[in-house]
């Protein structure tokens, strides 16, 4: 049987379905949509017909706008889910410095979300402050990372760890020649 896990196609329409259905679910028109996620009408349209394949800085307005999870957005199916390193589902950030797989759904977890990142040398990712109550750990698994928070840095190396509150502007550096490869764990709590 054919792994389709990986396709953009798949991926694209999926992300549109789950779009139209959380709108649909809160009775959002698609104008109401863009006004708490910032995104154009025309884009969230596209999206949830298929026709735009979003990158990882307009899913995270998206769920910010909602207040959910990313992973909400890229659903996995029930039962066990094996999380193999570039099989499953990946989102691009908009300057391509960081791709993110999303390990697994926050559905079978209640708040909490898993990642892996790969942040290309030399770059950085900024995806800015998150929705209110979400809570960050990241670990460098190899290379090194800055972290920045706000005005403060936090230099990582392999297996380091770091925990803060998501909802403060936040940017992962990675300003070595090798390509540095982070885990993250995302919680959500109502505020």
């Amino acid at each position: 049987m054919k792994d389709e896990s990986n396709n953009p196609e798949k991926i694209t329409r999926q992300v549109g379905q789950r779009l139209r259905n959380i709108r649909r679910e809160r009775g959002f028109s698609l104008k109401q949509l863009e006004e708490v996620t910032t995104v154009s009408k025309l884009t969230l349209g596209n999206i949830e017909r298929g026709e735009a394949n979003p990158s990882l800085t307009v899913i995270w307005k998206i769920a910010n706008g909602l207040q959910i999870p990313i992973s909400s957005l890229l659903n996995e199916d029930e039962g066990v889910t094996v999380s193999r390193k570039n099989e499953g589902n990946k989102v691009v950030s908009a300057n391509e410095a960081c791709t993110l797989e999303p390990m697994f759904d926050a559905a079978n977890f209640g708040s909490l979300e898993i990642h892996r990142a790969f942040l290309k040398p030399h770059s950085e990712y900024s995806p800015g402050a998150h929705q209110a109550g979400v809570k960050e750990y990241v670990t460098v698994m190899k290379g090194e990372a800055v972290i920045r928070i706000e005005e403060e840095e936090y230099r990582l190396g392999e297996y380091d760890s770091l925990k803060f509150n998501g909802d403060r502007p936040h940017a992962y550096v990675n300003q070595t020649n090798d390509e540095a490869v982070l885990h993250f764990v995302m919680t959500y709590t109502k505020v």
